[in-house]
């Protein structure tokens, strides 16, 4: 696309250290709107592409996009400066809190303020999804798949890994049997 913009090792760092000190309860919103509307490094369908590659390797989301994303744009010192960028205020903050949580945590009102935060950050988190939604929704295969991962995961209680593979080969299958309806091999 030609709105994509290649930022520098120094953009990278303050984009997700700016994403760090933001991401309370989770980053995962923050980052599509910083990434995708705000700096241009993606676009929407990107992002949603490499958000699905970065949520079957292990370890978090979002460390694993900032890595992608800092290699993609400048190698290894750009993801360097991505995992630096997003770890570097967040370390001393949760600390911070924690510390204040553990001397509080008996305070009806500090209590509140944690429910109310868990409760902002699943609305967040919510509302990233269903916009992350409208770009693949675009394929009978796509709502097939989101509806077994629902069945699975919710309805079976199947572990990630497990949903993972039996929707890879339910996918492989149904890609096949379309390529066999219309003759293309």
């Amino acid at each position: 696309m030609n709105d994509i913009i290649s930022p520098n090792c120094k953009t990278i760092f303050l984009g997700f250290l700016k994403l760090g000190l933001l991401g309370f309860g989770g980053v995962l919103p923050l980052a599509r709107y910083m990434i995708v509307d705000q700096k241009k490094w993606l676009s929407a369908d990107e992002f949603t592409d490499l958000l699905g590659i970065c949520q079957i390797l292990p370890g978090g989301n979002i460390i694993n996009m900032s890595i992608a994303i800092g290699l993609q744009f400048e190698g290894i010192k750009g993801a360097i400066s991505a995992i630096t960028g997003l770890f570097c205020a967040p370390i001393f903050i949760v600390i911070l809190i924690y510390q204040f949580y553990l001397q509080f945590q008996h305070i009806v009102w500090v209590q509140h303020f944690i429910l109310g935060m868990a409760a902002a950050a699943a609305g967040l988190l919510i509302a990233t999804g269903l916009r992350m939604l409208k770009p693949i929704l675009k394929e009978d295969l796509t709502i097939i798949t989101l509806l077994l991962t629902f069945i699975l995961m919710i309805g079976m209680k199947l572990p990630l890994i497990m949903t993972l593979l039996l929707l890879l080969g339910v996918n492989l299958c149904m890609i096949r049997m379309k390529k066999h309806k219309y003759g293309i091999d």
